[in-house]
């Protein structure tokens, strides 16, 4: 007899059907698992076979196979260890194998029997869902399982904390209750209010302007001036996402596996890795192409602080997703598409030194170091790179005024009608922000009215704009329309557009 349980194989955002088979057969007592298992899934043996005995069962002197089909397709991770507990189980005949043929089982045994989280559970749902199977999922991610059953595509989710209480669950002898799931966000957003950030008005402006129209930033200044305060504002302001976007959001960190209590959150990814990250680590990759810091922050912020310390290597990498807005990660065996939608918002000194406006303090090498500097950044990667702003530093007088009186609140109410705006002109297109138009969808969404056509015209000859360039410009004139409340892009929100179009550093 060949019992038989369903799991699933990660491959990106997608979950492979997997069918584990167990068999027990005459012959001395061996334990074999087939079908391209790593590591991971060969040591499974040891889990399970620790697992059981943890309940009082030994293994028969039989030999045991384990098939993972399809053959072909790499298996990879802990979570192979339920289902193919649960398929000796059935094969034993302590639990009934119609049972466990019905449901998706993922999860890892430790030695004592608990059954612990894994990643992706949130994609074994949805794939259990679409085939019509329950879920046997570790009882810590039933929340993240259970999301589900409140939407369009409900799913049954049987969370177990341990392998003794599954198995009194499949017997029906003492039932395991449904787990609650966490719709809303687990806290509203607790970075900096703009209202703590005093003076800094036009990076204030670049910043909302940024938010609403969904576009990228830079801001360059000495350092203390706020720079990084500043972005960490942004999420503050951005709209909450929608209910399909705050899925695609968690289902890239449940298969990193840091999808914290399996929470659903609304509130938009804010990712700030070090300088030193690597290459795989930004855009994702490794031996298992994992998603990347540029995936984590999808439909959020990703924050580049301190940008020309970054590998010129790993920022250039970031070009084709910026372009994109997905990442493709080509290996030998697997070739994987992360989404990767994002606002890059970078600081950076303007000099090594920082001081380069500061003659007291700049250093010797003042104004040269600037160019040698500010060079470390590819000019490509700049052309990417909407709205650029200088951030002044604070003096103290600033410093002892009031507060300013508006907050993130207000300037989040305004980046709302303003992105409503381009939700009622894009819709039907995919397209989500100004930011995303292109061709000739962005040619009717920016018209421009006889003047603002003339600006453009003479500042795209006289700062030798690329096509890419031209383009952003557009982009972010209609995005001040937006906010302004207005049709059709005029002179004055081109020429806003323009000053925060990069200026190439003094020599």
């Amino acid at each position: 007899m060949v019992a038989h349980v369903a799991t699933v194989a990660y491959v990106g955002l997608e979950a492979r059907a997997v069918d584990v088979q167990v068999q027990l057969s005459p012959g001395a007592f061996a334990f074999l698992i087939v079908g391209l298992p790593d590591k991971a899934v060969r040591e499974s043996r040891d889990r399970v076979q620790a697992a059981l005995a943890a309940l009082g069962l030994a293994l028969p002197p039989r030999r045991i196979t384990v098939n993972l089909a399809p053959a072909d397709l790499e298996k990879a991770g802990s979570h192979y260890d339920l289902p193919i507990a649960l398929g000796l189980l059935a094969a034993l005949g302590i639990v009934d194998p119609e049972s466990v043929a019905s449901a998706v089982a993922v999860g890892e045994l430790s030695l004592d029997g608990r059954i612990a989280p894994t990643p992706g559970v949130l994609l074994a749902a949805l794939h259990a869902s679409a085939a019509g199977l329950a879920l046997i999922c570790p009882a810590a991610q039933g929340a993240e399982a259970q999301w589900l059953a409140t939407s369009e595509r409900p799913v049954e989710v049987v969370a177990a904390p341990d392998l003794a209480a599954l198995i009194a669950h499949l017997k029906g002898s003492r039932p395991l209750p449904a787990p609650e799931a966490t719709l809303a966000p687990p806290a509203g957003f607790t970075g900096p209010d703009l209202a703590d950030i005093k003076g800094q008005d036009v990076p204030k402006r670049a910043i909302e302007i940024a938010a609403a129209g969904g576009h990228n930033l830079l801001m360059c200044g000495p350092p203390g001036a706020g720079k990084s305060m500043l972005a960490a504002a942004m999420p503050g302001i951005l709209p909450d996402l929608e209910t399909a976007e705050a899925l695609e959001v968690a289902m890239i960190r449940s298969v990193a596996g840091v999808l914290e209590g399996g929470r659903i959150s609304r509130v938009r990814p804010f990712r700030a890795p070090h300088h030193s990250a690597s290459m795989p680590a930004l855009v994702g990759g490794g031996p298992k192409a994992r998603p990347g810091e540029v995936s984590l922050a999808h439909l959020g912020v990703l924050f580049l602080d301190e940008l020309p310390e970054f590998s010129r290597q790993v920022l250039d990498s970031l070009r084709q997703p910026l372009e994109r807005g997905a990442v493709e990660v080509a290996r030998a065996e697997v070739h994987v598409t992360w989404p990767a939608r994002v606002q890059l918002v970078a600081a950076m000194n303007p000099c090594r030194c920082g001081h380069l406006d500061d003659a007291a303090l700049a250093c010797a090498r003042a104004p040269k170091c600037a160019a040698d500097y500010q060079a470390k950044i590819s000019g490509p990667m700049l052309d990417r790179i909407d709205l650029h702003v200088d951030v002044q530093a604070v003096k103290a007088s600033d410093l002892l005024l009031p507060p300013p009186a508006e907050t993130s609140a207000e300037v989040r109410a305004r980046v709302a009608v303003a992105r409503a705006r381009q939700a009622e002109r894009y819709a039907g297109t995919g397209v989500r922000s100004n930011a995303e138009a292109d061709g000739q969808l962005l040619e009717e969404a920016a018209a421009l009215d006889g003047e603002a056509r003339q600006l453009l015209h003479r500042a795209a000859e006289a700062m030798k704009l690329s096509a890419r360039g031209f383009h952003r410009m557009l982009r972010v004139s209609r995005t001040i329309a937006d906010l302004a409340g207005e049709e059709r892009v005029r002179r004055g929100h081109v020429a806003e557009a323009l000053g925060f179009r990069r200026q190439p550093p003094r020599a």
